[in-house]
Formats: structure tokens, sequence, C-alpha cells
């Protein structure tokens, strides 16, 4: 037992002495390259002083703030869980209108919008269906009234709380001001027209009845329309399917619009008088529907006009419906032309691509894969290029797009921790996105290096051995490589492995004339780079350890074989059984041999 503890704490004082080496090691390698090179910085960022706590200042009634949290907190136990909640009256109590409103960026006022289209649509299909249609009766003209009173006050409410809200700018900056958001609007022609929409023609009704037509100035709300279009537009993902619908409607409208004309031309020559009037059988709306179809789109097959006013409406309803119709095929045609923009341009840019390589011959094997390279990136993108969409975009915008885009990647890339974030920043601007095809080479050994690869999405592999086709590691996406050849001076520029894309491989490429221009403005990180530079070159420069060697040389070194005449002292002790000074220095060997092992 006392061997066996002994040996113990050899052991431990052992790998304690191990380790205070190496630590005074790598703090005399630090002393001598700050000594020899005075460019060389540390790695460790200045600590950043924590940003001043504001002491938590008690209500005048001296009760801690979150004493007063916990007393408005409120609890529902449903089952076996208490759930916190806040009922929804104190919501709608501490609810406050906003003093000024975004209408470029605001979803609560294109929500708004759309319940004042909806109005306004009320208005703009049911007064002809009203007027020509005998829809409206006496028996429900209460639930007409309601409705329409009811869009009345939603157009009011459009006026007076939401359009003197509205944000403007003037002069370049953005005015939030009561008074001259209030002002602004009462200028605009939009408030003319919101004005003469409420015409209170209303009153007319106690003296003509109630006539729909005296209602018809609520369809001059077209302007609350367009800005809806437009607010929408913005932020759909996917608009041109909105366009669709919207210049559909529009075809549907004036089929509507023709329909009610034609039953109340019926009407006035008289139902079932000729041939041509409608001659009152079947659902009224949808048999003059079908008749306004025939006649816009031309289909023919339409009984003959006999009267002259029959005749001439007869060719209004042509010439109409032929303006009309080209107009709404022409419309289509740009919707859908819009919405495919992207998609021709592909075509068109493969379709000259393969001509060229027909042109010249190219192995069909090389026109396979640039093929599969155009689908991928089309697919995988949206675009061929992005660089093409950012173009037009200020730089400040595209600063801000490339750091949601590709930040969270280049920040976990070790190289560049501990630099400038403003760096890292101007860095980002000077990416390039390329896809590599499965297997193709990104680079090869021996070649210059010029640019340095981070992996945006895939995997890449780096191939050595003797014959150049053994895989050595496999990089993911936030891995980098080509540091060397980008960070080293003189010479050392030359790549040093061969590196496939292992797949479909998405990379980011930094050319190292870019790196250089950003770095004479930010000194600090450029040593810091440096040092980087110059420990992986020492490291990939260092020789390998020849396979058996030990790993870690011991502090305590063994002890050299006892000598041959001292053994035969000792094993002369032997026949004394254990007795004299001999005996014991013999054991007390075995004890340090034990030990030792």
């Amino acid at each position: 037992r006392i061997g066996s503890a002994t040996s113990l704490s050899s052991a431990i004082v052992n790998n304690r002495l191990q380790e205070l080496v190496k630590l005074f090691k790598e703090r005399t390698e630090k002393v001598k390259e700050k000594l020899t090179d005075p460019d060389v910085t540390s790695d460790e960022e200045s600590p950043t002083a924590p940003a001043p706590v504001a002491a938590p200042v008690p209500p005048p009634g001296g009760e801690p703030e979150g004493d007063k949290q916990v007393e408005d907190e409120h609890y529902c136990e449903m089952l076996c869980c208490t759930l916190k909640y806040r009922p929804w009256l104190d919501r709608l109590k501490n609810y406050r209108f906003p003093s000024s409103i975004d209408p470029l960026t605001n979803l609560m006022y294109v929500l708004w919008l759309f319940f004042v289209v909806m109005a306004w649509n009320w208005n703009c299909w049911l007064i002809p269906v009203r007027w020509a249609f005998p829809y409206q009766t006496p028996s429900n003209i209460h639930c007409w009234l309601v409705v329409d009173y009811l869009c009345d006050l939603i157009y009011l409410l459009d006026i007076l709380v939401f359009q003197t809200r509205l944000q403007f700018v003037q002069g370049g900056d953005i005015i939030t001001d009561k008074k001259a958001m209030k002002e602004n609007y009462l200028r605009s022609q939009r408030f003319k027209m919101d004005v003469v929409c409420l015409l209170p023609l209303d009153f007319f009704y106690f003296k003509v009845g109630v006539n729909p037509l005296l209602r018809f100035p609520r369809c001059l709300k077209y302007m609350a329309f367009f800005e809806f279009n437009n607010r929408l537009e913005a932020i759909l993902s996917k608009a041109y399917i909105y366009r669709v619908i919207r210049t559909t409607a529009y075809l549907l409208y004036s089929l509507h619009v023709n329909s009610c004309l034609y039953y109340w031309a019926s009407a006035y020559e008289g139902l079932g008088t000729t041939t041509w009037v409608y001659d009152g059988e079947g659902n009224s709306y949808i048999r003059c529907y079908y008749w306004a179809v025939k006649t816009l789109i031309t289909i023919g097959g339409l009984p003959d006009p006999k009267t002259l006013f029959e005749i001439i409406f007869q060719l209004l309803n042509y010439f109409t419906g032929v303006f009309a119709f080209s107009v709404m095929i022409g419309q289509m045609r740009d919707v859908v032309g819009a919405a495919t923009a992207g998609q021709t341009y592909y075509r068109s840019c493969m379709d000259s691509t393969i001509k060229y390589m027909n042109f010249y011959k190219i192995p069909k094997t090389v026109q396979n894969r640039v093929k599969t390279w155009y689908e991928y990136t089309w697919h995988s993108q949206g675009m061929l290029d992005e660089s093409e969409l950012l173009v037009q975009l200020p730089d400040k915008m595209r600063l801000d797009i490339a750091i949601d885009v590709n930040y969270n990647i280049v920040s976990k890339v070790a190289l560049f921790q501990g630099c400038d974030r403003q760096m890292i920043f101007d860095m980002l601007k000077r990416l390039r996105s390329v896809v590599y095809l499965p297997n193709d080479y990104v680079c090869k050994k021996g070649e210059i290096g010029r640019e340095m690869y981070i992996i945006q999405a895939g995997q890449v592999q780096v191939l050595g051995g003797p014959d150049g086709k053994t895989v050595l590691v496999t990089l993911k996406a936030g891995s980098v490589f080509g540091e060397i050849s980008l960070l080293a001076a003189g010479g050392g520029n030359r790549r040093t492995a061969n590196v496939v894309a292992h797949g479909f491989a998405n990379l980011f490429i930094l050319d190292k004339k870019d790196l250089n221009e950003i770095l004479v403005h930010y000194p600090e990180s450029q040593k810091l780079l440096r040092k980087k530079a110059k420990k992986m070159l020492k490291n990939n420069n260092k020789p390998k350890d020849e396979k058996g060697a030990p790993g870690d040389s011991l502090i305590i070194p063994p002890k050299p074989d006892t000598p041959k005449l001292f053994q035969a002292a000792l094993a002369a002790t032997g026949r004394l059984r254990g007795k004299g000074p001999l005996a014991q220095l013999r054991w007390r060997l075995k004890e340090l041999k034990v030990m030792q092992v």
C-alpha cells in the first residue's frame, strides 16, 4: 500500500510538472515572437466596458416595481397547469392609436385599406344591380340601407382617423407632426375626392324615393383602391398572381355593367316585346350576363336588333366590347410577361450558350455539365448572377443585405475572429457566390492561389496521398480553405492540396486583391491576420513525428540499469536471507522500480 500511494503521488507530480513546463514554453515563445516581430499582437480582443446599468428607482409609494408587476399579473388554472395571461380588456384599454402612420410599411394601414376597398366594391358592384334589376323591394330596403350606411361610416373614419395621420416626405424629411399631416391631407386632391364621395344626396330619398343612383358618388373613391393595390403588391412574394386576379376582375366587372345596361334597355323597350330584348324568363341576371359575354367577346349568334334604339345600343356595345376586350388581353399579356420575365431571361441565356457550344463543337460531356450548372444555379438561387440584382441599390442597402445573408457564416470563421467588425462588413460586400458541380476541382495543388473560399452550402473534399485521390478531410458549411495562399507573402502563395466539390457546393470567394485593399484601412486586423498566417505556415512546415516515437517526454527520466558488479553483490546478499544493509538497499531498489513502472 505504501508503494502504490507513493507511485500515484509521483505520477500526479509528474503530470503537473509537464503542464507547468508546457505553459512556460508557450509564454516564452510569445515573448520571443513579440521581441523579434513588433507587428505581432495578442489574439485576445481588448475587453469592452460593460454598459452602465441604471439602478431601479422605486415608485413614489415606496413599493418596488417588481412587486407591482407581480400584482398586475393574472393566472388561469386549467386542468393541472397554471397559465399566465393578461385579460383582453386590459389590452384594449391600454392600446393607444398611433399619432402618425407610415403608409409604406404599416400593415395595419394596409388592413384598413382592405376594408375601405370592400366598401368601395359594394357600391361599385351593387349600385348598378339595384338600379337596373328589380332586386331592391320595399320588403328588403332596410337591409340595403344598413349596409350602405355602414360603408359610409367606413368612408368617414378613413377621412377623420387615418388620412389625417399619414406621414409624408417634405424636403427629404419625414413629417410626423399632427398639424402638418392634417394640412397636407386637406390640400391634397384626395381630400376633395373623398368629400365628393360623401355628398349627402340621400336626403333626396324623402322626395324621389330610395333611388340607388343617388349613391353613385360613392364610386369615386378609386384612389383608395389603387393605393391598396400598390401596398399589397409590395408585401406579396408572388404579386403577379394578384395582378392576374385583378385583371380578371376588370373583365368581369365590364361584363357585369353591360348586363345591367342590357336589362335596363330591355325594360325600356318592354320585356319580351321583340326577339332582341330579354324575354323575362329564368334568372334575369344570369340571362343578361350571358348576353353580355356574347356581345363583348363578339362570339356572335345574337338576334338582330329591330328598332333604332336597339341598333344604336348594339353598335355601341360592339365598339365597347372590342376595345375593352383588347385592353384586357393586352393587360393580361403584360402581367404574364412580367411574371415570367426571369424565366425568359434564363431560357434565352441557356439557348445562347448552347448555340455557342454547338458552333464550336464542344464535347457533349462539357455541354451537359454547363446545362446542369445553369439548371442548378437557377433553381437554387432564382437568378444566374446575384450581383445584377443588387447593383442598383445604394451601398448601405447592399451592406445590410450582405450582413443578413452572409454574416452568420463569415463570423464563425476562426481566421477572422478577433478582427475589426467593420472590416468584416467591408469584406462581405466583396464576396462572390460561385456554384460548383459534383467532382469539380475548386483548386489544384501547385497552382498560384489568389482567392480564399468559404463554404456557404454543400461539402468539399481535400485530396492527397501518392495518387492524389485519397480523401484527407471533408469540409462542410462554414469551413474556410485557401487562406494560406491568400495571406502568405513572397513565394508562399501556391496551393498545398487539391480540393474537389463533393456534390453541389455553393462557395463564397474573396480575392487577394480585394482583401489587401480592405486591410489598408485596418492596420490592427492586418497585424492579427499576418500573425495567424505565420502560425499556419509554421505548423504546416513542422516535420511529422516518426511512428512509434514517444508522445511526451517525462520530467523525471528513468534510472539507468544497475551495474553488473553491483548486481553480483546484491545476489550475494540474497544468501544472507535479507540481513545487512545491502539487503535493505536491494528491497529499496525493487520499490523504486515498481514506482517507475
